[in-house]
């Protein structure tokens, strides 16, 4: 039985809840083993057996234990204005946004009442609004760069990043949609609503970015060898555009 066959087995007995400590010890054991394209078609085979995506999950919290250098092999690799060159730098971008988005909500959370002149607020919409102006990133990443995976039959790892984007959007319209209307809510359900979706989208849009950084480009990165078709992916992505924070 070879590796993927061997992690499609481990993952399915860890997903029926079989005793986790042993059952995960073996899949650690297993994914430090295992390249990302062979970890992608673990993932496509559990698909195929009938595993829907969002219990993939699974398989991701456990390759993330052991990917912690792999973002820096992964840089050493792409030049100055490659696709996943930027791709990886607006992550970067994202995260601080993320990370600014944590601070307001910790900080509204302390409040007992609405307070127009407190700089929170505006500071909240501007950054909902940069973390929405993602969009090109994630078109960019749907159209040229999961497409072209997908038409080399690489398609596990693809669908939970699209499924995720989807789910991303909603959320983050949410907030942008709070924000605006927080002078006539009820200041208690707005502040309740708004830690509810901010560390929703916290955590989940920080877990997707690393999974993307960690296992997507990397199995991208292996499976288009291609220059010129690169270059082709570069012309693709400057048609669709950038977002106002790319680098």
């Amino acid at each position: 039985m070879n590796k993927i066959d061997n992690l499609v087995k481990i993952l399915d007995r860890l997903n029926k809840g079989e005793p986790t400590q042993e059952v995960r010890k073996q899949a650690l054991e297993l994914v430090q083993d295992i390249s990302p394209l062979e970890l992608s078609m673990a993932e496509q085979k559990l698909i195929e057996n009938g595993l829907h995506p969002e219990d993939l999950r699974n398989l991701c919290d456990i390759h993330m234990e052991v990917l912690k250098g792999e973002l820096e092999k992964l840089k050493s690799r792409v030049k100055s204005g490659h696709v996943l060159d930027t791709m990886i730098k607006e992550h970067e971008e994202i995260l601080k946004f993320l990370t600014k988005l944590e601070e307001l909500n910790v900080r509204i959370q302390k409040m007992n009442k609405y307070d127009e002149s407190a700089e929170e607020f505006n500071k909240l919409i501007y950054v909902i609004d940069n973390i929405i102006q993602a969009e090109n990133h994630h078109q960019r990443e749907e159209r040229v760069l999961f497409a072209e995976l997908e038409k080399r039959n690489i398609t596990g790892p693809t669908r939970i990043m699209r499924m995720e984007h989807e789910d991303l959007r909603s959320r983050k319209h949410s907030i942008k949609e709070l924000a605006s209307k927080v002078k006539k809510m009820d200041f208690s359900d707005f502040k309740e609503q708004l830690n509810d979706a901010a560390k929703y989208v916290v955590f989940n849009l920080r877990d997707h970015i690393f999974k993307e950084n960690h296992i997507l480009y990397p199995t991208a990165i292996d499976s288009i060898t291609e220059g010129d078709l690169w270059d082709e992916m570069k012309v693709k992505c400057d048609e669709i555009g950038y977002c106002p924070f790319t680098p």
